[in-house]
């Protein structure tokens, strides 16, 4: 099992501070859960049916005409390498390190590229597999970059994989809008902007041919019940979605700001994070675990991604673990 934020259990044991003395920051999820509705007895009882109004709802939330409810977006991860045969596939890396791993456990070649060695690859390459904005550095590439390069896969029959985990915030930048062309597929995943990622919900985008291909892989029944019904409930909560993207926005300045004022001038980030690039990134990491703050720690390259804190208690412990880092002789 690969690295990922969220893993709090083991920092308690690891560091002997108790569960309601953490202030867990490891993952880019928002700390703000949307209202979960009232789950009826049925949903629990029977089997879960398609088109009960979640596919509608998350139709219309991201603007497309075809996609398909997955398991969290890391199902669509592990199953989409199945769904070709074994070839070349690039990977825009530093970025979610499932996707790379998904493609060589299926017999995949992954050639793990930087944005600028992209061009000159995209003609051998099957598949590019990218994240946008990138997790964990932020970036983010324009549509019409994006498209070019769809373009140039498409001549020979290849894929962009677009993983749009973070795009909730600025949804202007997605290339959603476009999953209906060939060869594009787009995953959203349900539990980061919503703060429901233990409803374990995704959506992929695509043609409807590759959909149907991915729909027979993965099998029947693969969303529960109830979380169809969560599921339909807030992707069509505008108020709080409003809410939820003023909250983010304003906690992802703030928090740039704070590390600023601390010496550790984030290198990039998003409305769900900030992302800094430190050669001390491990004894950083060490230094706010002690004093009851989990981040998430990157080692290629060294690197830390700070999580939104979730209201003033929160911002408080962090900025005293802040001032005692500046403070401390270097």
């Amino acid at each position: 099992m690969l690295e990922h934020g969220g893993r709090l259990q083991r920092a308690i044991e690891h560091y002997g501070i108790a569960h309601e003395d953490w202030l867990d920051l490891s993952s880019g999820i928002a700390p703000w859960p949307f209202p979960v509705p009232d789950i009826p007895l049925r949903a629990w009882a029977r089997l879960p049916e398609t088109e009960d109004g979640l596919e509608q709802a998350a139709r219309a939330y991201y603007g497309v005409s075809e996609l398909l409810p997955v398991a969290g977006s890391q199902a669509a991860i592990q199953a989409l390498p199945r769904l070709r045969p074994r070839g070349v596939v690039g990977v825009l890396s530093p970025c979610y390190a499932e996707h790379a791993e998904a493609w060589r456990r299926a017999g995949h070649q992954v050639r793990e590229l930087d944005e600028a060695e992209v061009e000159g690859q995209l003609d051998d390459l099957d598949v590019l597999v990218l994240v946008n904005p990138n997790n964990p550095t932020g970036r983010v590439l324009s549509r019409q970059t994006l498209l070019a390069w769809l373009e140039r896969l498409d001549r020979h029959g290849g894929w962009l994989l677009v993983d749009e985990a973070f795009m909730d915030n600025t949804p202007a930048q997605s290339i959603a809008a476009d999953s209906q062309r060939q060869g594009l597929i787009v995953l959203r995943s349900f539990g980061k902007f919503f703060g429901l990622a233990g409803v374990r919900l995704g959506f992929v985008l695509a043609e409807p041919l590759l959909l149907r291909a991915l729909a027979e892989d993965i099998g029947p029944w693969s969303i529960s019940g109830p979380t169809r019904i969560l599921g339909t409930a807030c992707l069509g909560d505008r108020a709080t979605r409003q809410a939820q993207l003023e909250r983010c926005a304003h906690a992802s300045t703030r928090l740039a700001a704070l590390l600023v004022d601390a010496g550790l001038a984030p290198a990039a980030g998003c409305d769900l994070f900030q992302y800094l690039r430190h050669p001390d990134a491990a004894r950083i990491h060490d230094f706010m675990a002690r004093r009851g703050i989990l981040l998430r720690l990157f080692e290629h390259p060294a690197g830390l991604r700070f999580g939104l804190p979730a209201g003033e208690a929160d911002w408080l412990k962090l900025t005293a673990a802040l001032d005692d880092y500046r403070k401390e002789p270097k």
